[in-house]
């Protein structure tokens, strides 16, 4: 018979009863109530959802069906935020997205890992944070505990795991800054 490491059955995080019954919840009514929906028309009816389970979304926001939300209680939408299709949000910690930035298609919001330091590997959380105007091009990664700052851009397909800069543009895998952002008149 194995002999259990004590260490591994006292750190590995734990959800409550209470969250897992929410997410049970939460993937009925995600699957029959807000990815049929698909027309853009819709889209009020996805924040109405997501706001009934706790998110904290403005109206104005496009949330496309295709959409994946792990746990609509650790989001936080602001007016205008644009979140495209097949973005996966693995909110097991907080996300917040704030006014008028976009995520693009096909990008993860990693907001949990694991602690390799440690032999049981526990989960941690920690909050991913997108300020004002900021855009996550497609297919690009930002890590737990990054904060993506006013007016900057990544990349597509860029992996991000440290605080981007206001008004500068990252790319890459490690991302790495590319130059600064400078909005021109048309």
């Amino acid at each position: 018979m194995a002999h259990k490491n004590p260490s591994m059955t006292d750190t590995r995080h734990k959800f409550s009863m209470k969250n897992k019954m929410a997410r049970v919840l939460w993937d009925i009514v995600y699957t029959l109530l807000f990815r049929p929906f698909s027309a853009r028309v819709f889209r009020k009816w996805r924040s109405f959802l997501l706001c009934l389970f706790g998110a904290k979304v403005s109206y104005t926001c496009t949330i496309h069906a295709s959409v994946k939300v792990w746990a609509p209680w650790n989001l936080e939408l602001e007016p205008y935020v644009c979140i495209g299709p097949n973005v996966d949000c693995y909110n097991q910690g907080k996300i917040t997205i704030k006014e008028g930035a976009t995520i693009s298609q096909n990008s993860y919001l990693c907001a949990s890992s694991h602690d390799f330091t440690k032999i049981a590997h526990p989960l941690f959380a920690a909050p991913i944070l997108i300020e004002e105007s900021a855009w996550v091009a497609a297919d690009a990664f930002i890590g737990p505990g990054v904060t993506i700052c006013k007016g900057a851009v990544v990349g597509a397909r860029a992996a991000v795991f440290k605080d981007v800069d206001s008004w500068t543009i990252v790319g890459g895998n490690p991302a790495k800054f590319i130059k600064k952002r400078t909005i021109k008149d048309s």
